[in-house]
């Protein structure tokens, strides 16, 4: 029963998320709400790692959830899940493109589609930033405002910040020093 369910969460992120991997991140949001797979700390350290390993993130992070729920199984599982939608569709804009891609409705509708992609992955940025840089549950808690902020957190982002702005390196060098901070003064 869970490999179907990996199955379908994962089919309909992949159908939904137009846009690439940023754009699963809300929808993995709302399956780390609804499930007990993961938390919405693991979810920040799946787009940690996911972005710093090869490959894409939408199916970085879905083997991840799927390896985590289900073992190797639920990882192929979920990874199945994810890319079907896209070749679905591929394979039937492919097969209709010719004839329908001068049409002003067809073009109109991949025009309408870029804000929605600029939106959701607006909206991705925006829950990355919330939950690594600000502790919101513990401000709950406690009301302090103190706790409000992750102080090691912004002043990682602070240093990186200004470094990437003097020194133009690549920006592997970056991740780099990001994973070695966090392993040094464990995030």
């Amino acid at each position: 029963m869970i490999y179907i369910l990996l199955f379908f969460e994962f089919f309909k992120i992949g159908l939904f998320a137009v846009g690439g991997g940023l754009a699963t991140i809300p929808f993995l949001q709302d399956l780390s709400d609804k499930t007990d797979w993961f938390t919405s700390q693991e979810l920040v350290d799946m787009i940690a790692v996911s972005e710093s390993t090869p490959g894409p993130i939408g199916i970085n992070m879905a083997t991840y959830v799927g390896f985590k729920t289900a073992g190797i199984p639920g990882g192929a599982i979920a990874v199945a899940g994810i890319v079907a939608p896209s070749i679905i569709v591929i394979v039937l804009i492919a097969h209709y493109y010719m004839k329908f891609s001068e049409k002003p409705l067809v073009k109109s509708a991949f025009y309408g589609l870029r804000p929605a992609v600029v939106g959701l992955i607006g909206a991705a940025g925006f829950e990355v930033v919330k939950i690594s840089l600000f502790n919101i549950n513990k401000f709950f808690e406690t009301k302090a405002v103190t706790d409000l902020i992750n102080i090691k957190s912004l002043t990682l982002f602070a240093v990186i910040l200004y470094f990437s702005n003097k020194y133009k390196k690549h920006p592997i060098v970056y991740i780099a020093f990001a994973a070695i901070a966090g392993i040094l003064f464990k995030f």
